[in-house]
């Protein structure tokens, strides 16, 4: 039997590579890791290069050392991350291809604090590239809605996401 998902280098670095068609709605991959707090996580000074996904206000999902880790970031994503009950899934958001590269929005789970701002840089090439990934506060208007709109934004984001815009109003 085939594994589902294979890893290929791209110009960039790896990527994960679907070795079978997906259908919209259907589990590409669980993510895996251990699971930390801000305080507690070794994250990396290179933002490049940091494979910590936020699960959660407070919560991350470290790097699992697997394939997972190497599903990279689109600005016109075919897969989205779901958090239900402490697991973190890969879903697909459209009909993926037999051979197509996996990837989803990043900026989806990525929640602003306080004293940090995280951003990387876009490698994308796709046509509504955004150059520079940043938390989901920062995306435009129109996106935020349409992700809102098909349900792909974690619940801590939309609990934080009116207070965070009411208060950059005020300053």
């Amino acid at each position: 039997m085939k594994k589902p998902l294979i890893v290929k280098q791209t110009p960039y670095g790896d990527g994960v590579f679907a070795n079978k068609e997906f259908k919209k709605g259907e589990l590409i991959t669980r993510m895996k890791g251990k699971t930390y707090t801000w305080d507690s996580a070794p994250i990396e000074s290179d933002n490049q290069n940091n494979h910590f996904l936020q699960i959660g206000k407070d919560l991350y999902l470290g790097p699992s050392g697997f394939l997972d880790d190497k599903i990279n970031h689109s600005c016109e994503p075919n897969s989205a991350i779901y958090i239900k009950n402490g697991k973190v899934n890969l879903f697909a958001i459209k009909d993926i291809p037999l051979g197509e590269q996996i990837s989803f929005d990043y900026s989806i789970t990525a929640h602003e604090r306080e004293h940090d701002h995280w951003q990387m840089e876009c490698l994308c090439e796709s046509k509504n590239c955004r150059k520079i990934v940043k938390d989901f506060i920062y995306l435009p208007t129109e996106i935020k809605r349409e992700y809102i709109k098909l349900g792909l934004v974690p619940q801590y984001i939309l609990e934080d996401t009116e207070l965070i815009l009411s208060r950059r109003q005020s300053i």
